[in-house]
């Protein structure tokens, strides 16, 4: 079956320990098939120390992603296509915009269709060995559908990993020592890998995603600091313009530093591993993570740089010089089509995603494709909707390298979902209700200490821009330029002066939602807000 025919099938209907290599230069490719190993954290975005811009890397030293993202290449401006889970992973497993991805394109209610093809799938069909650790693509159905399910999945030695703090505060209250308890955990991920390796043919090629989960809520409240040695207070004045720095903030934040910690651990691990068994010098390896943090106002669930930029790293000895940083935008979809290129297979044409495999193996720094000026995200439903009518709150934007323009397509709507019951003194939810339930009120924003702070000091005068960037309802346009509001503090949609830019964004977005075909911009717009994507 040739490309064409292939694409013709697909559902487009919608329209601590390290080993470092120093990377060589890039050497003509090898006869050899590349492995292609992938870390993906969930809701990790851009949490390590290497991007020194963002303040609250500052307060803490990630040894691992560092070393690994100097001796290779960090990408600065690496963006997802939709800063929800399942949309997400189904663009950067399709290779396409999450919006021609069927059911895939929302979260509570996903279904993948088998006939979109996905990159782990089609490397199966090219011999590959291919597996994964804990979480791929869900909530959805079949769960893990575009990885082989339940098939591919490796996890003999547990998952306990997923739930980094929550169990290494039982191994110390049983009578370990922190050390030995974030050893044994960093050890079942490592025993889960092994027996992914165990259990391909000899000198099979293989393709492995390891997605922890430990990032993602919740957390011990403290374990930042009795794990990890980290500091709230070193957070202070560290702190994103539109989040409150206050003390209970920063302990928030500090705990979800140190499940970074945990991630930057395993990948010295998983390394040291690969050069163990002779793979190092053979295996792609890309690390980052499928949108921002989670329970954090603008993080999460929105279109701002907190909630869709993420890290983004590469090495690949002997094909990728190392040591450079480049700035071309890169979109996770971006992804599919590079894994395929890398081992020689072809891409399908339904792919929107654009291989990134020569900039990896270009020797320059900085800009390297002009072309690469700009990146389309977006959203449709989450969870909130779900239990309230089942509406989403459809968002587009394009983010250049000094602009941010979002479209919200039906801005009488509430972004994170509705405040149900916050001024009833008899149902109004309790600041532990707020802490641990996601749908107490506005559920599309999980459940967190800083969730619950906020919505209980919502009406104190000092707080209310912090309240209403991150909690009420927005225009149908924002424009932000980040050359002067780098935190997206001041819309400027509406000033004279941005005329123009505003106009030229809202074209170039709109031009490419077209040619996408994106559902929200086709017929009437609504076909989201119809069943199957919403119940009757």
């Amino acid at each position: 079956m040739d490309r064409r025919t292939f694409c013709q099938k697909t559902a487009l209907g919608m329209a601590g320990i390290s080993v470092f290599h120093k990377a060589s230069t890039a050497n003509p490719p090898s006869t050899k098939r590349p492995n292609i190993f992938f870390f993906f954290a969930d809701d990790w975005g851009r949490y390590a120390s290497v991007y020194k811009s963002f303040g609250p890397n500052a307060a803490f030293i990630t040894p691992n992603f560092d070393r690994f993202a100097r001796e290779g290449i960090r990408f600065n401006n690496a963006h997802v296509t939709s800063p929800s889970c399942t949309p997400c992973r189904s663009s950067l497993l399709s290779g396409q915009y999450f919006y021609r991805t069927g059911r895939g394109a929302i979260l509570q209610g996903a279904t993948w269709d088998l006939n979109i093809p996905s990159y782990p799938l089609l490397l199966e069909k090219a011999g590959y060995h291919i597996g994964f650790t804990y979480k791929v693509w869900s909530p959805g159905t079949p769960q893990d559908a575009p990885y082989g399910g339940k098939a591919r999945k490796y996890e003999t030695a547990g998952r306990k990993f997923c739930t980094f703090s929550q169990n290494a505060d039982k191994m110390v209250k049983s009578g370990l020592t922190p050390e030995e308890a974030k050893t044994e955990l960093c050890n079942e991920g490592m025993k889960n890998f092994e027996s992914f390796l165990e259990a391909r043919k000899q000198d099979q090629p293989f393709c492995y995603w390891f997605g922890p989960t430990n990032t993602h809520r919740k957390w011990i409240k403290g374990s930042g600091k009795d794990l990890w040695g980290l500091n709230p207070d070193d957070l202070k004045g560290r702190m994103p313009s539109f989040l409150p720095d206050v003390q209970e903030i920063r302990q928030d934040m500090c705990d979800y530093l140190g499940e970074a910690l945990a991630l930057d651990r395993m990948l010295g691990l998983f390394l040291k591993k690969l050069e163990d068994i002779g793979e190092r010098d053979n295996t792609l390896i890309v690390v980052s993570g499928d949108h921002g943090i989670p329970g954090f106002p603008r993080g999460k669930c929105n279109l701002y740089n907190l909630g869709t930029e993420v890290a983004l790293f590469a090495q690949w000895p002997g094909q990728a010089p190392g040591g450079r940083v480049v700035d071309d935008f890169v979109n996770l979809m971006d992804l599919a089509p590079t894994f395929l290129e890398a081992v020689g297979e072809p891409i399908p044409e339904c792919m929107t995603g654009r291989s990134i495999v020569s900039l990896l193996r270009s020797r320059k720094n900085g800009q390297i494709d002009p072309s690469r000026d700009f990146v389309i995200t977006g959203r449709e439903r989450h969870v909130a909707k779900a239990r309230e009518g089942n509406l989403p709150y459809p968002q587009r934007s394009i983010r250049t390298k000094d602009f941010l323009y979002i479209h919200n397509f039906e801005p009488d709507r509430w972004p994170m979902g509705t405040p149900t019951g916050l001024d009833d003194p008899d149902s109004a939810p309790s600041f532990e209700e707020l802490e641990n339930n996601t749908f107490a009120a506005f559920g599309d924003l999980d459940a967190s200490p800083t969730k619950a702070w906020m919505i209980k000091n919502r009406k104190d005068p000092q707080w209310q821009r912090h309240w209403k960037l991150g909690f009420e309802k927005r225009p149908e346009e924002e424009l932000y330029d980040l050359r002067k509001d780098p935190d997206y503090m001041g819309n400027v949609a509406g000033d004279p002066s941005y005329e123009d830019v505003r106009e030229e964004l809202s074209k170039r977005l709109m031009d490419v939602l077209k040619k996408t075909a994106d559902p929200r911009v086709q017929g009437d717009g609504k076909t989201f807000e119809r069943p199957p994507f919403i119940s009757e």
